[in-house]
């Protein structure tokens, strides 16, 4: 199973970088990131980048693709290149996923009309623009398309596709391998459960 991780400017790391442990981790499986060129590509805080070691265009037929989010969703909306990509590539993939605003990417390649899915908590009325269904659920699963909500669902998305992919069994050796046991030690990882007026600074953090 070959999976595709397109990069583009100012990613979040973690979007990209938690998918990429769990499928990394699975027989079988090969994990690529590309970009438009190989080569380096910075993430949102710009004090980290990743190898993108092949170029969209050599990569036509993925079994996966994962687009991650991040601040650079907004001017990655405009690049025909990288959403004619990931609209081409979704003909012959056997999933197609995003996490967090990644799943704007899919919208802009025309992938979530009339299909249910999720985004960042902050951004996920905007879904609708795009045809969409908003669900403020972590991991949706429509079809063949998987959106995971905001930067840490990610894993859980992996998870997610690699037991339908695969088996059960499977993703739950990956998860104990990864020892993905998340226990926050604030209960702050959703609005409805941080504390009041939390929400705005929060924002202003990834904006």
């Amino acid at each position: 199973m070959h999976v595709v991780i397109p990069l583009y400017p100012r990613f979040t790391a973690l979007d990209a970088v938690g998918p990429y442990t769990v499928l990394a981790f699975a027989p079988g499986w090969t994990v690529t990131f590309a970009a438009a060129e190989t080569g380096p590509v910075a993430d949102d805080r710009g004090s980290l980048s990743l190898a993108a070691t092949a170029r969209l265009a050599d990569l036509p037929h993925p079994d996966v693709v994962v687009v991650p989010g991040g601040p650079g969703t907004l001017d990655a909306l405009s690049d025909p290149a990288l959403v004619g990509w990931v609209a081409r590539a979704h003909e012959h993939t056997r999933w197609t996923a995003s996490v967090c605003s990644g799943s704007f990417l899919l919208g802009a390649a025309g992938l979530l009309r009339g299909r249910r899915a999720t985004t960042h908590w902050g951004w996920l009325d905007r879904l609708a623009g795009f045809g969409a269904e908003p669900v403020g659920e972590r991991v949706v699963a429509d079809g063949r398309v998987v959106t995971a909500a905001g930067v840490s669902a990610g894993i859980d998305m992996a998870l997610t596709l690699l037991a339908e992919a695969t088996d059960r069994e499977t993703a739950q050796a990956v998860q104990l391998a990864i020892e993905y046991d998340p226990r926050p030690p604030f209960e702050a990882g959703s609005p409805k459960t941080a504390p009041a007026g939390l929400t705005d600074r929060a924002l202003s953090l990834i904006g």
